[in-house]
């Protein structure tokens, strides 16, 4: 294990009993692995949100730089409206055949 550096935190009552309540059922061996552990969690979804981020930077910077044809805004939603008005009454149909 690399070496520990203890430092004091200050956590809401509501919090506190959380860490209490899983190192008395045993799921933890201490309120240190409880804190430890979701760090972990946070440090993994920090670099997950870090990532995410690059990654829309890139496709946005893709998006910009791509000089082929477009199609408007307006015909996208037209497109869409026409698609989700027929599932609707394609739904609209099995209903009635039921």
């Amino acid at each position: 294990m690399p070496p520990v550096e203890k430092i004091s935190v200050a956590l809401p009552k509501e919090m506190v009993s959380t860490v209490r309540e899983a190192v008395e059922s045993g799921e933890y061996a201490s309120s240190s692995e409880v804190i430890r552990e979701a760090l972990r969690d946070w440090s993994y979804k920090r670099t997950l949100r870090e990532h995410g981020l690059d990654e829309l930077r890139r496709v946005w910077k893709e998006a910009m730089d791509d000089r082929s044809p477009t199609v408007s805004p307006e015909e996208v939603f037209d497109r869409l409206e026409r698609k989700y008005q027929s599932l609707a009454d394609s739904a609209g149909d099995k209903k009635e055949c039921a």
